[in-house]
């Protein structure tokens, strides 16, 4: 009695009263993710977790066993964890249970004192597949993996709260103590600059492109160049975040943002542009492109043909590596490298997505005379999707290189203020590239020809005048070292209506398998030109020759 009330009775005091009083966490309940109308493309249900007391149970082979049939587990490794954690108080079961196996629990009629539900949120995307690598998903802890459940994570996410419970000598509870509640702040809603039946058009392309072609991947945007917001964005290989089980490691890859090539001829229109504004180029000029071969220093540049005198326009139009390249060596390296960076490459776009990349383009320094020829044809540089069209919206909109915008707003919170995480949508203007006068003729001069009569013939749309640039770029082969004569990243960017640019739209290809030839003509532009018009008449944009079919709705 002495050892017990006296020497020890602190000790024991204080372990029945660990026993006695404990604090519970409150989970805070993750916001919702809304394209912008307000469509639901992410939310949180509530479910229960069943947990098992591992020091209470007397017998665990029979209740394992009851368990395990009842749930479909393994038996066996179901006994090991309880007997490594025999002295325990909590040990999960099976997390997240369906209805009808929550039910068929309770049937069992297992001992009271044995094992317990617990109420857990269960992240849902009642949407599928549809913009997962935008969303990302939430772990089995909540925890936001990817896309902008990582990026806003604090602010979806919200925070826990907690309260004291008291509990009788078998663990039930008897009391919760009300002055001791700490209330969980429930995370907050983010409105996404995504229109989910854009986003759905765009999804079904690509994987109508997937089937035709059978390259090892592909991606798609969807951009308005008057304000930077992505209306549609997605990548394939893909997956489905509502079970992200046996994933193919190159599913979980974002190549809108995580991919980096070489842009081919994409890049010609912003070299164009950057020559006429620094005056070193007229628009009315013509270049012989000497029957298409060119001895450039130490190297001979060729044609896919042989032209002759060709104008700026037709430079464009024809995608002469010859004409561009000597436009190049009027602007000299250092004026290539002024134009590459002015329009935004090798650094980040501010898009915010996590995993986003700057690119790739060396130092002045390195480069040589071949880069001379190299970088107006679009090699020696590496880019992003992302970054290509934010370049290619800055001629639609007059000049004005915009960051892209994915996030609307996120709202207040429940007492209506808003922390210094939550995003706010507001048009970026990185800077000025070219003048309005310059960006407006290429639009609507060599671009627009591009699709009338040049490599982009595949992209015309009956009811809008369209302009666009092809792009059909060489990769490295690694066993050579040299470009490869049938490994292909074949892209095309289009646009509409030519005078008044409301969509972009670009696709791009890494490595056609299937079908004829592989140009960025040939294998992105009819995908990128259905996309096109199905978001121009979902916006209502007016047709040249009419009023506009009536757009459908998801």
């Amino acid at each position: 009695m002495i050892q017990l009330q006296w020497i020890d009775r602190r000790e024991f005091a204080e372990l029945a009263n660990r026993q006695r009083v404990f604090y519970e966490t409150v989970p805070a309940r993750p916001g919702e993710i809304l394209d912008r109308h307000g469509r639901l493309l992410a939310t949180t249900i509530s479910t229960r977790s069943l947990y098992i007391v591992p020091d209470r149970i007397s017998h665990p082979s029979q209740i394992v066993r009851r368990i395990s049939e009842t749930l479909a587990l393994d038996a066996d490794r179901l006994l090991k964890q309880i007997l490594r954690n025999r002295n325990k108080k909590f040990l999960w079961v099976k997390r997240r249970l369906e209805d009808n196996q929550t039910e068929r629990i309770r049937r069992l009629e297992l001992p009271a004192e044995t094992w317990g539900f617990r109420m857990e949120y269960l992240r849902r995307y009642p949407q599928g597949l549809l913009a997962a690598h935008v969303l990302g998903l939430r772990d089995i802890d909540g925890n936001g993996r990817g896309g902008l459940e990582e990026k806003y994570d604090r602010l979806l996410g919200g925070s826990d709260g907690r309260r004291l419970l008291i509990r009788d000598a078998r663990g039930r509870v008897m009391d919760v103590r009300d002055n001791t509640i700490a209330a969980a702040r429930h995370g907050r809603t983010i409105v996404l600059s995504l229109d989910a039946v854009i986003q759905l058009d765009v999804e079904r392309e690509l994987d109508r492109l997937m089937r035709t072609w059978k390259p090892h991947s592909a991606c798609a945007i969807v951009l308005d160049p008057r304000n930077g917001e992505i209306l549609a964005t997605a990548s394939r290989p893909t997956f489905d975040p509502n079970h992200p089980v046996n994933v193919p490691d190159a599913a979980w890859t974002n190549t809108t943002i995580s991919a980096v090539y070489e842009p081919g001829s994409t890049i010609k229109p912003f070299i164009v542009a950057w020559a006429i504004d620094r005056g070193l180029l007229k628009s009315q000029e013509t270049f012989n492109c000497q029957q298409g071969a060119y001895q450039m220093g130490r190297r001979v540049l060729h044609d896919h043909h042989p032209y002759g005198e060709l104008s700026v326009t037709d430079i464009l139009v024809k995608s002469s590596n010859i004409g561009m390249a000597k436009i190049g060596e009027r602007l000299t390296n250092a004026g290539l490298y002024e134009a590459v960076v002015a329009f935004g490459f090798g650094r980040r776009t501010g898009s915010g997505l996590p995993g986003e990349l700057a690119g790739r383009v060396r130092a002045l320094k390195e480069w040589d005379s071949y880069s001379t020829g190299s970088i107006p044809m679009g090699q020696e540089i590496a880019v992003t999707p992302l970054q290509l069209i934010a370049a290619h919206a800055a001629l639609a909109n007059g000049g004005k290189l915009i960051s892209p915008q994915l996030v609307l707003q996120g709202d207040a919170g429940p007492s209506g203020d808003t922390a210094d995480s939550s995003p706010r949508m507001s048009k970026v203007v990185v800077s000025q590239t070219v003048t309005p006068k310059t960006a407006r003729w290429l639009v609507e001069g060599p671009m627009r020809d591009v699709v009338r009569r040049g490599t982009g013939t595949e992209a015309q749309l009956k009811d809008y005048d369209v302009f666009g640039k092809t792009g059909t770029a060489q990769k490295i082969d690694p066993a050579t070292g040299k470009y490869s004569s049938k490994r292909y990243v074949s892209s095309f960017i289009c646009g509409a209506p030519t005078n008044d640019p409301r969509v972009l739209v670009l696709v791009q290809v890494d490595e056609p398998s299937a079908g004829g030839n592989h140009f960025g003509g040939t294998v992105a532009a009819p995908a990128a030109a259905r996309i096109l018009q199905k978001t121009l008449i979902l916006l209502r944009v007016p047709a040249k020759n009419g009023p506009i079919r009536a757009a459908r709705r998801l």
